[in-house]
């Protein structure tokens, strides 16, 4: 993904540990090698053909296995939505994490109730929406879309050239992603061109099928991740399903810790309001680390010590030497001064 939200944190092993037990009390029976090929799932082959995608071996997954945000939610259980009655003070990590963008957060709500109608054996909950959508984009860059949906910039993953990143040559002309060598994942849900062809639904009914707009692109997310008719109420049924989405343990590990988190509690935030991520899952991606030249110590001349001084020498008679006698110093030293005639 493209957006750049400023610094990013390395979480390391702090990262993997707390995911691991958020995906623990979820999936404890599931083997960690598992994929959407795997048991639990339907091969590709099995699926009808309207929904398996046109290219061969360019649908792997939705994204095209993109990079995603690994930004893991609180440790703290979400508090409730504060009240309009006594929402005065301070507002807690939890919270803000907790909220998500109003039109973003209507229109999970809104797939998942479609898809209770159409594919009811599917069990797909609006929060692994939620969850895909914060992992994805972070909610469409923390709410940034207008009253109908449109995000307001573009969101474009990185140009998958084979860079670092899968190798999907251009199948769209550049239409949705403005390459045309290349593909890259588009909008809130990043699908890359060649999946949105097949996969790509119209939400909010304007008539357009637009992966910019988050009503269609979390309707279509929807579809994508019933469409083997995987059980969503399940363990091997969810897994299965979000491995497809992007065929990663580690991405599986994210999303499931952020459902796990939205299914405690969450409530509506103004658009444009919501929290962004930060960290992303490419962010060491472009080489072995290198650690800057040393300074080499600064080297100054010897001070040079000075003797120290030396005590003024006397003569017999208390006269000091090196210093010029004038004529009455001279006539005393002599004995005596002429007299006064």
């Amino acid at each position: 993904m493209s957006a750049h939200f400023g610094s990013r944190l390395r979480k390391g092993a702090v990262n993997t540990t707390v995911a691991a037990l958020a995906v623990a009390a979820l999936a404890a029976s599931q083997a960690p090698d598992v994929t959407a090929g795997g048991a639990g799932g339907r091969a590709a082959a099995d699926a009808p053909s309207s929904e398996t995608g046109s290219a061969a071996g360019t649908d792997d997954s939705a994204t095209g296995n993109s990079p995603y945000y690994t930004d893991l939610p609180p440790l703290n259980s979400p508090a409730p939505a504060p009240s309009q009655s006594t929402g005065t003070g301070p507002v807690a990590t939890g919270d803000t994490e907790a909220g998500i963008p109003a039109t973003v957060l209507d229109a999970y709500k809104k797939a998942a109730a479609s898809l209770a109608g159409s594919k009811p054996g599917c069990n797909l909950p609006w929060e692994l929406l939620a969850a895909i959508g914060k992992v994805e984009s972070g909610h469409a860059r923390g709410g940034n879309v207008d009253a109908d949906g449109k995000t307001r910039s573009a969101i474009l993953g990185p140009v998958l050239n084979g860079n670092g990143f899968a190798n999907i040559s251009d199948t769209d002309d550049g239409a949705f992603d403005g390459d045309t060598t290349h593909d890259r994942a588009v909008g809130p849900m990043q699908f890359i061109p060649s999946t949105w062809e097949w996969a790509g639904r119209d939400g909010n009914g304007d008539g357009a099928k637009d992966p910019n707009n988050i009503y269609d692109a979390a309707l279509a997310a929807g579809h994508y991740l019933c469409r083997f008719s995987w059980d969503m109420s399940t363990d091997a049924g969810l897994r299965s399903a979000i491995l497809s989405y992007n065929n990663s343990t580690d991405y599986y590990n994210t999303v499931v810790s952020w459902l796990e988190y939205y299914r405690k509690g969450t409530h509506e935030v103004p658009d444009g309001a919501g929290t962004l991520p930060d960290s992303r899952s490419d962010e060491n991606s472009g080489g072995p680390a290198t650690t800057p030249p040393s300074t080499p110590p600064r080297t100054t001349p010897p001070r040079r010590i000075r003797d120290p001084p030396r005590p003024p020498r006397t003569v017999p008679g208390g006269r000091c030497p090196g210093r010029r006698r004038g004529p009455l110093r001279e006539a005393v030293a002599d004995g005596g001064g002429r007299g006064v005639a």
